[in-house]
């Protein structure tokens, strides 16, 4: 917290309350133990989801958390057109829920070259689609640049894209997924882009560190002070 960070990504309802003890938030929360290359894609799994988005949207909502986190699954085999079906069908009575309690269910984007493999929901296009099918305030994509840059690059293009349904967004350069300014994405420019577009979220540091020990700490400060440096 005193390094300016307000918040912990990807804790499930278990560790919500020890972030909170701390003064952090959770700014993206697990509501599901359904790993990410299954989802809600698959109806044989629509059943689980919708157990586990019931139970954890309301504690999440009592924690004071706004955005939970969900994912297509892997294809296995599927269009791009069933996928979205079998996603909207499985997803429509969660965003009921989500709704009812002012919580956003947020898909994130993966790339499918590199890291994930076969996940369904790879491409800002695909999203934007389901995005569109569900037609609710209460769900919107992740946008991780690391993996969207891996994946379509055009990262500002891509952005403006898909501004509207972007609902949180993930950093990490490329390659080698650690903090700005060691890979080849300007995160100065992208930086300034968000800002210019009105953003007020937190923008989650969903990556490693390019070297270890105080050393790569204080480097990853530096980094993102450059980076931020815009104004």
């Amino acid at each position: 917290k005193e390094m300016g960070i307000k918040s912990i990504d990807l804790l499930g309802p278990k560790e919500w309350a020890t972030a909170s003890k701390h003064g952090l938030t959770c700014a993206m929360a697990y509501a599901s133990d359904v790993p990410l290359i299954k989802g809600f894609n698959d109806p044989a799994l629509h059943d689980k989801l919708l157990k586990d988005y019931s139970e954890n949207i309301p504690k999440a909502a009592e924690a004071g958390l706004n955005n939970v986190i969900c994912f297509s699954g892997n294809t296995n085999g599927l269009t791009a057109a069933q996928g979205i079906e079998n996603c909207a069908r499985g997803l429509e009575p969660v965003l009921k829920i989500a709704a009812r309690y002012k919580v956003t269910v947020t898909m994130e984007l993966l790339n499918s070259r590199v890291d994930h493999h076969d996940y369904q929901c790879d491409h800002t296009a695909w999203g934007v689609q389901l995005c569109e099918k569900l037609g609710s305030d209460a769900f919107k994509l992740l946008y991780d640049i690391y993996h969207m840059q891996r994946n379509e690059g055009d990262i500002v293009a891509n952005i403006d894209r898909c501004w509207e349904e972007i609902g949180y967004i993930q950093i990490g350069d490329n390659p080698g997924r650690n903090e700005p300014t060691t890979g080849e994405i300007n995160f100065k420019n992208i930086f300034r882009h968000i800002h210019s577009k009105g953003y007020q979220g937190i923008l989650g540091m969903e990556h490693g560190i390019a070297r270890p020990g105080k050393e790569g700490e204080l480097a990853l400060i530096q980094a993102y002070r450059e980076s931020d440096s815009f104004m």
